[in-house]
């Protein structure tokens, strides 16, 4: 008796970012992590599908052995059958932003958060905080590498 062998593909995941404006990016990775509304999500292949909320932060995709670092400012996330798709607010690759100028930004929001007064200002520091904070992150992962 001849057995069949069932042949098994090493399908990567397909990711899509799409913001407002533009797809912002698209190819195979082997792995992404999420900053999602309630903590980091690591995907990877046959992650079961998923619908959640992203959070202001930084995302990382690893592709060929490299991780390549996002920020993310917040929208949707889409995981089904190796395929996720961001619908992101805005993105931003690590590769596009100045190390000096988020670690000043970072700096200041953090100033202004600290001396944010009323409910108000208080929602405003905290966004352009949590902003430029995932600017910051993304290019400190960058300068790990």
């Amino acid at each position: 008796m001849i057995k069949k062998v069932k042949k098994i593909f090493f399908m990567n995941l397909q990711i899509s970012i799409l913001t407002p404006e533009r797809p912002f990016w698209n190819g195979e990775a082997e792995e992404i992590i999420l900053p999602t509304e309630t903590g980091e999500m690591g995907v990877l292949k046959n992650h079961a599908p998923i619908i959640t909320g992203l959070d202001v932060g930084a995302m990382l995709i690893r592709t060929q052995g490299e991780w390549n670092s996002f920020a993310i400012m917040g929208g949707f996330a889409v995981v089904k059958k190796n395929q996720v798709t961001l619908l992101a607010n805005e993105a931003e690759s690590s590769k596009t932003i100045d190390p000096e100028e988020a670690s000043n930004a970072f700096d200041k929001a953090k100033e202004n958060l600290e001396k944010a007064e009323g409910i108000k200002k208080k929602v405003e520091a905290n966004f352009a905080f949590k902003r430029a904070k995932a600017r910051y992150q993304v290019v400190k992962v960058l300068n790990k590498n």
